[in-house]
């Protein structure tokens, strides 16, 4: 798995963290479809019927697209921003002066750690160092950015997740709750008779139940904050800097003079209870109101 990063050219092939993931992503499919194919379909629940070698197919077709999926998000260009073929002069921006002529959509911002023109929407990744066109974040278990051109994977990828969980945790209780080919009154002791006998099995069964459950539950989250995201318009990224935006109006607005100090401005510096009268109980602050210097402006 560290060479399949490692052939992702110039993104994140030298991130160990996104290495690690993709190795444990594909241990954790394939031990997966090692428990349901070896030990839960071979229980008494579907061994010997029409069940087994239809779920084993079943299973097997959800893991395909869920790798598959997999494979073209790690893969696919999230959208990288291309860099310049010739360095590009930034001085007149460091300096302040307006830049003309270069762009004339206002959107287009400069990244200042690539060092080249982006369009809207572009953020950049301090894992890849590089721009990516709708970045919605940097996703270890792709060892990739979700951006404009592979979050179609990336969700497909959740959803077939989050269904071979479901899946196995359906086979897994269906196994021990309703096995096949025994009367009703001795369903559930037999079942419970043969989990006994086969304590490895039994293993294997609660580990995959357990892991079907925690990454079932991980995949449906990020699968609602990604529908959510394309719903809206607005990745988390610009969710995070719009409500720092707000924060910040809001911050400002609470650093204006205080509410009492407003009130007596207008209504006396004295006590408040010459508030009720109509006159002045204190002496002005001033001579009269005063204003900031204004450019003679045309308008």
């Amino acid at each position: 798995m560290a060479a399949a990063a490692a052939a992702v050219p110039g993104r994140c092939g030298r991130d160990p963290c996104g290495a690690l993931c993709l190795l444990l992503t594909y241990l954790s499919v394939g031990y997966a479809d090692y428990v349901v194919l070896t030990h839960v379909l071979l229980q008494p629940g579907f061994r010997g019927s029409l069940w087994c070698p239809f779920h084993a197919v079943a299973f097997n077709l959800v893991v395909f697209l869920l790798l598959a999926c997999h494979t073209r998000a790690v893969f696919a260009d999230p959208g990288v921003v291309p860099l310049p073929d010739t360095a590009i002069d930034f001085s007149d921006l460091r300096s302040g002066a307006p830049r003309k002529g270069d762009r004339s959509n206002e959107d287009w911002t400069v990244c200042n750690r690539c060092e080249t023109y982006r369009p809207p929407r572009a953020h950049h990744c301090r894992v890849c160092h590089r721009c990516v066109r709708r970045m919605d974040h940097h996703c270890p278990w792709i060892n990739n950015c979700v951006g404009e051109l592979n979050q179609k994977y990336f969700i497909q990828f959740l959803f077939y997740t989050g269904l071979a969980s479901l899946y196995a945790v359906g086979l897994v209780l269906a196994a021990w709750l309703w096995p096949t080919g025994r009367s009703p009154a001795g369903t559930v002791a037999g079942a419970r008779g043969d989990v006994s006998n086969n304590r490895v099995q039994t293993a294997h069964c609660i580990v995959l139940l357990v892991e079907s459950v925690l990454f079932g539950a991980f995949v449906t989250v990020i699968f609602y904050d990604q529908v959510m995201s394309i719903i809206t318009d607005e990745t988390p990224l610009e969710q995070l800097r719009n409500r720092m935006l707000k924060e910040a109006k809001r911050e400002v607005a609470h650093t204006r003079k205080p509410k009492l100090a407003l009130l007596r401005e207008v209504f006396g510096r004295g006590f408040v209870i010459c508030w009720f009268f109509p006159w002045n109980c204190s002496a002005p602050a001033g001579t009269g109101p005063a204003y900031s210097y204004l450019p003679n402006y045309d308008v």
